[in-house]
C-alpha cells in the first residue's frame, strides 16, 4: 500500500516531473551560465576563466581569475591566404595546456563590448578539441558582469601550464569541396551569418586585395550572427532562435554547414545552433575562401 498518494497521483507527478527534467538536460543548460553563477563559483578550484577580446579592455580591467585570449586565439593565423584555421592537435594541445586547461578544468569564456564571436570562437575551437562537455559562455559576457556591479580588477593571474592528454579532435569543420558537394543535398542546410548587406550583395566583404565576392552562397538561408542576441547581449529564447533558423530554412533533424567572412561571426550562429540540438559545423575559411576559389555565388533582389 502506497502511503498518502494513490498509484494515479504518483503517475500524475511523474508526468508533471518529466518536461522540467527534459527541459534542465538541453544543450542550452550547459552551454550557458549565468553572472550569479560564475561570482558564486569564482574560487572553484578547477575553474577556468578566459577574457576574449581586445588587449586594452582586459588590462582596464576583467574578472578576476580570467586570463587574456585574444580575438583568432587558438587559431592558425594567416594560413595559405586565410586569416582563421583551426590549429593541428598538437599544436592546439600545447597553446590549451599553457592556459591552465586539464581534463578536469571547468572552463568559461566571456567576451566585451558585444563581441560574442571573440568568446564562440573559442568556445568552438575548444568543443572541437573534446572539451565541449566542460566549457560555457557567460551570458551577457562582461556587459553582463559590469550591469550588476560585480568586482573587476587589473591584476593577471598567475598562470601554472596544465598537464592534457593528446586530444581526441571532434569533426566539426568542412571545407569548400564539402559544401560544394552538399549544396542541394537532403538533410543538410547552409547558413550564412554576415550582416544582410554582404548576403544580400549590396556590399563585399574583404578589403584591399583580399576583395570578396558579391554575394553568398547558393541556396544559404541567412541567420546574421547579431541576431542570435538581445540588446542585453543575452542569447535570445529557444522559441525566437528557432523561428531565426525555420526563416532561414532550417527544418528540424538538418544538419548546418555555417559560414561567414573568415570564420569567426559564424561561430556564433553555430552556438545558437548547437544550443537548439542542432547539428552544426562551421566552414572555416567561409566566404573568403570561397571567393579566392572564384566559386559560384547567387544575390538578392533588392528594391531602392
Amino acid at each position: 500500500m502506497l502511503s498518502g498518494y494513490s498509484r494515479a497521483g504518483i503517475l500524475a507527478l511523474t508526468l508533471m516531473a518529466a518536461p522540467a527534467a527534459l527541459a534542465q538536460a538541453s544543450p542550452r543548460d550547459a552551454m550557458l551560465v549565468s553572472a550569479d553563477w560564475l561570482k558564486t563559483h569564482a574560487q572553484d578550484a578547477d575553474l577556468v576563466v578566459l577574457h576574449a577580446g581586445d588587449k586594452k579592455d582586459y588590462d582596464n580591467g576583467h574578472i578576476e581569475g580570467a586570463r587574456y585570449m585574444p580575438m583568432g586565439g587558438l587559431a592558425l593565423p594567416q594560413a595559405n591566404g586565410l586569416q582563421l584555421e583551426m590549429l593541428p592537435a598538437e599544436e592546439l594541445q600545447k597553446q590549451i595546456a599553457e592556459l591552465g586547461i586539464s581534463e578536469k578544468s571547468r572552463v568559461v569564456v566571456y567576451f566585451t563590448r558585444g563581441m560574442i564571436p571573440d568568446a564562440t570562437r573559442l568556445i568552438f575551437t575548444l568543443e572541437a578539441a573534446g572539451l565541449g562537455d566542460r566549457v560555457s559562455l557567460l551570458d551577457g559576457g562582461l556587459p553582463e558582469w559590469q550591469r550588476l556591479a560585480y568586482p573587476l580588477t587589473t591584476a593577471a593571474p598567475k598562470v601554472t601550464p596544465a598537464k592534457l592528454a593528446p586530444l581526441k579532435m571532434k569533426s566539426r569543420v568542412v571545407d569548400a569541396k564539402f559544401v560544394e558537394d552538399h549544396l542541394k543535398a537532403p538533410g543538410y542546410r547552409i547558413i550564412d551569418a554576415r550582416a544582410s548587406m554582404f548576403y544580400d550583395g549590396v556590399q563585399a566583404g574583404g578589403g584591399g586585395n583580399d576583395k570578396h565576392l558579391t554575394g553568398h552562397i547558393p541556396g544559404a538561408g541567412s541567420v546574421p550572427f547579431t541576431s542570435i542576441t538581445g540588446a542585453d547581449l543575452k542569447l535570445k529564447p529557444a522559441s525566437e532562435l528557432e523561428a531565426a533558423f525555420k526563416a532561414a530554412g532550417v527544418v528540424k533533424g538538418d544538419k548546418l554547414l555555417v559560414y561567414c567572412h573568415v570564420g569567426w561571426q559564424g561561430t556564433a550562429v553555430v552556438f545558437a545552433a548547437r544550443s537548439l540540438g542542432y547539428d552544426a559545423s562551421l566552414y572555416d575559411g567561409s566566404f573568403q575562401d570561397w571567393s579566392q576559389r572564384k566559386l559560384a555565388v547567387e544575390t538578392v533582389s533588392v528594391k531602392q
